[in-house]
């Protein structure tokens, strides 16, 4: 896949003043914003059919250079961890358009996704991801290739990746539902998924929950992977007392937004999140970035054909403010740009801070 640039000018950074870790431009080059730069259009597809699946961004006029604010102390790693304030990010549905096409896995993007990931300032403590990272027939052995195809990506990373598990972890279908005693059993994606995504991080179950929390115990934070497709009642009793402990951030990450609710653990995960306090649910399964309510964001444009035709490849990140609130940015998976029409930002109780 031909990896392309969505932008043919060079940004010129003057003295930018620098608000809520975007930089607003308070300099001009030729009479524009410091920060102002020409977006391309994307592509076009659909989160289940074949689409375009080439690399355009639709960053919009405007795009402003992102600043991840102060150095990041401690560190995060397979069992969690303790860290100055929360800095992650999120990347989500990374697959070819057509089934069985490891030759068209997208690399190029995904490659680039981790890369400028990685070249952020400062860098993301740990990365979370929300399912999805091949495209393989339940008759075939083409997982374990797309996997590794994923995996040789995301080493253009320094730090940890906690994934969730996506329908193509299972059958493919929405609907699907993977795991020892479920209707669509083990197959070879599901077992890929077990065996080189989750193993290396030490977890055994497709669902699983990580903590990270302050250095000086000014707050606490936990990760709850949620796997929509492999649901069973077990899943739901873990889930809705792993809601039960009280810290101050919640972060629940499912493949399938709320919206997708033929995944058989939508509907009842979204009825355990009605009794407790959370922060956001941070989803994708929708090749595109959203914000569709209050406290859930989509994240699934991380190479799969595109559904947008207005916004491209890229990466969420996710900053805790000085102030305790959760600001969330997207940024452009080849310049590093953060659309600047996106960003939101949430109290740790779900609340709205803007």
């Amino acid at each position: 896949m031909k990896e392309r640039s969505p932008f043919a000018a060079s940004v010129c950074i003057g003295h930018l003043a620098c608000v809520g870790g975007v930089f607003a431009g308070a300099a001009s080059c030729n009479g524009a914003s410091s920060a102002q730069i020409h977006g391309a259009p994307g592509g076009d597809g659909g989160a289940d059919s074949p689409g375009q699946s080439g690399g355009q961004s639709g960053i919009p006029r405007g795009a402003v250079v992102y600043d991840g604010g102060a150095a990041v102390e401690g560190a995060v790693g397979p069992d969690g961890g303790a860290v100055s304030r929360l800095y992650f990010a999120v990347v989500g549905d990374t697959r070819p358009v057509a089934m069985d096409d490891t030759a068209g896995y997208p690399t190029a993007v995904i490659s680039k996704i981790y890369g400028t990931m990685d070249a952020l300032v400062p860098r993301p403590s740990f990365a979370v991801s929300t399912g999805d990272y091949q495209y393989t027939s339940t008759l075939g052995d083409q997982a374990p290739a797309q996997v590794d195809l994923y995996l040789a990506a995301r080493a253009g990373y320094r730090g940890v990746l906690f994934p969730a598990m996506g329908n193509h972890e299972c059958t493919g279908l929405t609907a699907s539902n993977c795991g020892a005693g479920n209707a669509d059993g083990t197959p070879g994606a599901y077992r890929a998924y077990l065996t080189k995504l989750l193993a290396p991080i030490g977890q055994t179950s497709p669902y699983y929950e990580v903590d990270v929390n302050a250095k000086d115990g000014a707050w606490t934070s936990k990760f709850v992977f949620i796997a929509g497709n492999a649901w069973t009642s077990d899943e739901e009793a873990w889930f809705d007392r792993a809601l039960t402990r009280t810290t101050t951030y919640t972060f629940v990450v499912r493949h399938e937004g709320s919206n997708a609710t033929a995944a058989p653990g939508v509907t009842p995960s979204e009825r355990v999140l009605a009794l407790h306090p959370y922060t956001l649910a941070i989803c994708g399964h929708t090749h595109t970035y959203d914000h569709p309510s209050r406290r859930e964001v989509i994240v699934g444009n991380g190479g799969a054909p595109l559904s947008s035709s207005t916004k491209g490849y890229g990466f969420a990140v996710v900053s805790q403010q000085p102030g305790g609130s959760i600001a969330v940015d997207m940024i452009d998976y080849a310049s590093g740009l953060a659309d600047p029409r996106f960003r939101f930002e949430l109290n740790p109780d779900g609340s709205s801070a803007e």
